[in-house]
C-alpha cells in the first residue's frame, strides 16, 4: 500500500469530483493521505476532511505565504486544533523567499513559533523550504528540531543540504519532480538519501509527475514517483512503497 504524506485535498480544483476520488483511493492501493494545513482556513478545511474519511489525517499549520495573516488570537486557535487526535503534524510551516511578501520577518517570527507550538505538543513538523535554504536551516538549527522530528516537504536543494537534514534525523518528501528532465541536483539528493528516510508525496493539486506534468495531480500519480526512485536506487517499486509507507507510519502515527 502507499502512504500519501502530503496534498491538499480541500483546494478548489477537487470542488468537482472530491468525493468520488477520496472515495477511490483505497481500492487503488492507497492506505493512508496527510492533508496539509496552510492557512487558517485550509486548516479548518483539513479537520473536517479527516472528520469524514478514516484513512485521511491532518497537519495544522500555516504557510509562510500566508502568515501575515496570523496574530495572537488564531495562533491559540490554532494550537487548540494541533490536539485533535487525527492532526498528527505542525505543517506546512516555513519559509518562502520566492515572492516578495510576507516580509522575511514576519515569515521567521511564525515559522519559529509554529515550531516552538510543535515542541510543546510533541508533534512533528511539516517544513516548506523555497528559495530560502540558509535561512530555514540556520533557524531549525539554532532550535534544535531534532528534538521534534519532521520531513522535508517538497524537497529541493542539494544532497550536501540533505546530509544536513539527515543528520538531524529528518525525513524527506519527495514528489512529481523528482520525474522531471530537468531535475537533475534532486535525482542525485534522492540516490544520496537513504531509502528509509524518504516519504512519498504529490502536493495535490500541484506538480503533477511526467506523464501527466501541467495536469492536475492526485494520489493516483504516486506509482510514477516510486517508480522513479526505484529506477534512481536500483530496487524494485514495491519495496519503495513498503519502506516509504512504514517511514511515513514512524514519523506520523509514531509506529516502531
Amino acid at each position: 500500500m502507499i502512504f500519501e504524506s502530503h496534498a491538499h485535498y480541500d483546494d478548489e480544483a477537487f470542488d468537482g469530483d472530491r468525493e468520488e476520488l477520496l472515495s477511490s483511493m483505497q481500492e487503488n492501493g492507497i492506505s493512508y493521505i496527510i492533508n496539509v494545513g496552510a492557512s487558517i482556513q485550509t486548516t479548518k478545511n483539513t479537520i473536517a476532511l479527516t472528520e469524514k474519511y478514516p484513512f485521511l489525517y491532518g497537519a495544522a499549520g500555516v504557510h509562510p505565504s500566508e502568515t501575515a495573516e496570523l496574530d495572537e488570537e488564531k495562533f491559540s486557535w490554532l494550537k487548540e486544533q494541533c490536539t485533535l487526535p487525527k492532526i498528527v503534524a505542525v505543517g506546512e510551516i516555513g519559509l518562502d523567499y520566492y515572492w516578495e511578501e510576507p516580509e522575511h520577518d514576519i515569515q521567521k517570527k511564525w515559522f519559529e513559533r509554529q515550531l516552538e507550538l510543535a515542541r510543546e505538543i510533541k508533534l512533528p513538523v511539516i517544513i516548506h523550504s523555497r528559495e530560502a535554504a540558509k535561512d530555514t536551516f540556520d533557524m531549525m538549527k539554532a532550535l534544535h528540531v531534532e528534538e521534534m522530528g519532521g520531513v522535508i516537504h517538497c524537497f529541493s536543494y542539494t544532497k550536501e543540504m540533505a546530509r544536513e537534514y539527515l543528520n538531524m534525523g529528518y525525513f524527506f518528501g519527495i514528489g512529481g519532480v523528482v520525474t522531471f528532465q530537468n531535475a537533475k541536483k534532486l535525482r542525485e539528493a534522492v540516490e544520496y538519501i537513504p531509502i528509509e528516510q524518504i516519504l512519498l508525496e504529490t502536493d495535490s493539486p500541484y506538480l503533477a509527475p511526467v506523464p501527466n506534468r501541467g495536469k492536475r495531480n492526485s494520489s493516483l500519480n504516486i506509482p510514477y514517483i516510486a517508480e522513479a526512485i526505484a529506477q534512481i536506487k536500483g530496487i524494485s517499486c514495491e519495496e519503495v512503497t513498503a519502506v516509504t509507507e512504514r517511514n511515513a507510519k514512524k514519523l506520523f502515527f509514531g509506529e516502531a
